[in-house]
């Protein structure tokens, strides 16, 4: 696996830190009615994309997943401006403002959404993988789903294929407890959902989700497992999310006390803490590094609000598309 050095703990630092405020100021915009819909935020659960991303190859590896997917492109290095655009309607977004919060999607930069429908992705992600075997890219796709999806059929056809297949795809659940409202513990007779890999002979384990080297040290496993030509593999991030749900949740079935539990061991703060620990950066470059942020957020912000909105006769280009049929000229 790449070291992890001063550069990544800065880095990680900065990412997630971005990734939080960037969300934070979602849910302000939410609030305002300026992003509509649905809104689900990724609140507590950035260590699991900072160690993946350190793991993966982006040149040629994919990822897919929820609709808790506003961060994941940003992190593959989609314009976070264009995404902040995108969650406002804004014709400057990722999909021409027409796509929205759950449909975040770049195919330049490997990530093939933003999913709204429950375990939707799992057979897609299985997909990819097929086609970076069959076309021999070395790519391997991480297919990323929640603990509520984990009860889906589509999952267990999914992990049986790509098992039969041997496909190069690391199936990630992000269990962040609680699904859409519903505790694991009454979702199902066990706990342990990585164990779901056992009947499949699948490699599968669990991994500590709240800390970015756990993630980074299991993905890099299950992902040189798959460009060896050795199949999937399974895992099962505990993780937390902070916000509910989604902006709608009143979060009737968990307590205040609970979450702040949680926030003890944040995935900034642990990696704060390294930082500050073996002097790898000074307060004043800690603060420069939180000033930045905040200035990107503004920019982000600012960008999606000055942008206009898609023209109406663009909904027309991208649902109805006949040669023969002359009256509706398309633009796109």
């Amino acid at each position: 696996m790449k070291p992890i050095t001063k550069e990544v703990y800065l880095k990680w630092y900065e990412d997630m830190q971005f990734w939080r405020k960037f969300e934070d100021k979602l849910a302000a915009l939410y609030i305002q009615q300026k992003v509509r819909g649905f809104l689900h935020l990724y609140n507590g659960q950035e260590a699991v994309l900072a160690g993946a991303l350190h793991a993966m190859d982006l040149s040629k590896d994919k990822m897919i997943t929820a609709y808790r997917n506003h961060v994941q492109p940003i992190g593959m290095g989609v314009d976070p401006k264009a995404v902040m655009a995108e969650l406002l309607g804004k014709a400057t977004g990722t999909s021409k403002g027409l796509g929205g919060s759950m449909h975040i999607f770049s195919k330049e930069h490997g990530f093939y959404g933003g999913h709204g429908i429950v375990g939707a992705q799992i057979p897609v992600g299985a997909g990819m993988a097929f086609a970076d075997k069959y076309f021999e890219t070395g790519g391997v796709t991480l297919t990323y789903f929640g603990d509520g999806a984990a009860r889906q059929g589509s999952l267990h056809e999914a992990f049986n294929m790509a098992m039969n297949w041997k496909l190069p795809v690391v199936f990630i659940c992000e269990n962040n407890g609680y699904a859409m409202g519903t505790s694991v513990e009454r979702t199902a007779n066990h706990t342990d959902i990585w164990k779901l890999g056992l009947g499949y002979e699948m490699p599968c384990g669990p991994v500590d989700g709240m800390n970015p080297i756990k993630v980074a040290e299991a993905m890099h496993e299950a992902m040189e497992r798959a460009r060896r030509g050795e199949g999937p593999t399974f895992l099962e991030m505990k993780t937390y999310r902070y916000r509910g749900h989604s902006m709608s949740d009143a979060q009737h079935y968990r307590t205040k006390e609970e979450v702040e539990e949680y926030k003890k061991i944040d995935p900034i703060t642990q990696v704060l803490d390294i930082i500050k620990k073996e002097g790898y950066a000074t307060d004043a470059e800690i603060e420069a590094i939180d000033q930045r942020v905040v200035d990107l957020v503004a920019e982000c912000e600012k960008f999606a609000e000055e942008s206009p909105f898609p023209d109406l006769s663009v909904m027309y280009d991208v649902v109805y598309d006949q040669k023969d049929y002359p009256f509706l000229p398309h633009k796109l």
